[in-house]
């Protein structure tokens, strides 16, 4: 048996799997917690995936490894390779101002989208740069080179040889703002305009091709390229086009996979490279299961005792409506938002109505996303759901009266991992395309749509633009 492993290196943890390189049955696994925050030592997650691989019951029996991990962040090193400074991850907002001058600076939106596809956000790479520029000239200068955590987990597994043989892939890349996926080229005046002075960045590696050879954990096993968590999770779940898939994690995201890039002069969609050599254009909501979290705190329940109060609520929650823009929001853009709950009577004063007005908010701005990508023009044959919040037995009920179509959910699986190791295989292999591995069943999940739900979240959130 020939055996891979696949890294999720998310914001919240590290995941191991380590699956059938023919088949994909998974063999064994592990899992160990990242530090909480928006900003953190990328030597964390390598302690974390050191953890991990142990409670998976070590590496040194796989042929290839590859890691997905959180798009976007920020991890700068200097001449020798040693971190300048904690990396910051995608959901650390104070890039706000940056991404907005940075904007103007190339001369709007559609700039923008021309160049690489995407409205750079507070998320993006090169936003982060800009600000350790303005706020932190000192660490910036002493920059050397600039990668993404997937990168660099990726070359300390190599064993860390030098700044010029760092790697990543064309989907991760896709999200730093200085990289071209139709052309695969860096922007380098990008890079300048952002970190004020060129540094060395990662090479592009094709889908299948591979980094090296592992040094630490996994000696002699090929390091397929990696790439981002979205991109991994589209590997692990075998998308194909016309897949929209929707994750309901610490981010809402719905990402569709097309042999075409998007070109979005509002920001709304990110024109994403994917990790097969096509594209992933994708919309992010900052507020997703957190959300939840959030509600189940606020009125002193586990998840499921939340999911079941509720489902005792009925569709609308009779006018109450939050927007739930706890931590600012991406789409819209509005990093300094703040939730807000609309409608409140002596009817709709209930936990169950608040509960299920938490549920319905979520969804509804997933909903918008959804809307989106099919206004770019993109094929939307059918909707996946995966993520945390997605095992919930009140989402799973409520998101087709929502989203108005029917939703399929995969069995628990670690997509993201699965993704990765997905890659590994392949880059075993250097086919066409990435090993075909059997897919449990899904559920598909129906309802009666309630348009009226989305009729009224619209009217709240606009009112919430309209104070801005």
């Amino acid at each position: 048996m020939t055996l891979v492993a696949g890294i999720d290196s998310s914001t919240q943890s590290c995941t191991v799997v380590v699956l059938d390189a023919d088949d994909g049955t998974l063999v064994r696994s592990g899992r160990a917690a990242h530090p909480p925050g928006t900003e953190v030592d990328p030597r964390a997650w390598e302690a974390a995936l050191h953890e991990a691989a142990s409670a998976a019951g070590g590496l040194e029996d796989v042929a290839a490894i590859a890691v997905g991990a959180q798009q976007h962040g920020y991890v700068s090193l200097d001449e020798q390779g040693d971190v300048v400074r904690p990396a910051l991850l995608w959901n650390d907002n104070r890039s706000a101002p940056q991404a907005a001058a940075l904007i103007a600076e190339l001369g709007g939106p559609a700039a923008w989208a021309d160049a690489v596809g995407s409205v750079p956000v507070a998320s993006f790479t090169a936003t982060k740069a800009r600000w350790v520029a303005e706020h932190e000239p000192e660490l910036a200068g002493r920059t050397a080179a600039v990668c993404l955590p997937h990168d660099w987990l990726s070359w300390r597994l190599r064993g860390a040889p030098g700044l010029e043989t760092l790697a990543t892939d064309r989907g991760d890349a896709s999200g730093t703002g200085w990289f071209d996926a139709r052309t695969d080229t860096y922007r380098r005046d990008l890079v300048e305009l952002a970190l004020g002075h060129d540094a060395v960045l990662p090479r592009v590696l094709a889908p299948s091709e591979s980094a090296g050879e592992a040094t630490v954990l996994a000696p002699g096993a090929l390091v397929a390229a990696g790439t981002g968590d979205n991109m991994a999770a589209a590997l692990g779940l075998q998308a194909e086009e016309g897949d929209v898939i929707l994750s309901i994690g610490t981010s809402g995201v719905a990402c569709a996979v097309t042999s075409r890039q998007t070109s979005d002069p509002t920001g709304t969609i990110a024109g994403f490279a994917d990790a097969a050599g096509g594209f992933l254009p994708l919309v992010a909501t900052l507020n997703a299961a957190r959300v939840l979290d959030a509600g189940s705190r606020l009125l002193g329940l586990d998840h499921d005792a939340f999911a079941e109060l509720a489902l005792t609520a009925p569709a609308g929650c009779d006018g109450l409506v939050l927007v739930p823009y706890l931590e600012g929001e991406r789409t819209p853009a509005l990093p300094n938002a703040t939730g807000s709950l609309h409608g409140l009577t002596l009817d709709s004063m209930t936990p169950a109505h608040v509960a299920r007005a938490c549920i319905e908010g979520v969804l509804c701005g997933l909903a918008d996303a959804l809307d989106a990508l099919r206004d770019s023009g993109v094929e939307l044959r059918r909707v996946v759901m995966v993520g945390g919040a997605a095992r919930s037995e009140a989402v799973r009920r409520i998101a087709p009266q929502v989203l108005g179509i029917d939703v399929l959910v995969p069995p628990e699986i670690e997509a993201v991992a699965d993704g990765a190791a997905r890659q590994a295989a392949w880059a075993l292999t250097g086919g066409a395309g990435p090993p075909v591995w059997a897919l449990p069943d899904v559920a598909r999940l129906e309802a009666d749509p309630t348009p009226s739900v989305r009729d009224r979240y619209a009217e709240a959130r606009q009112s919430i633009l309209d104070r801005l």
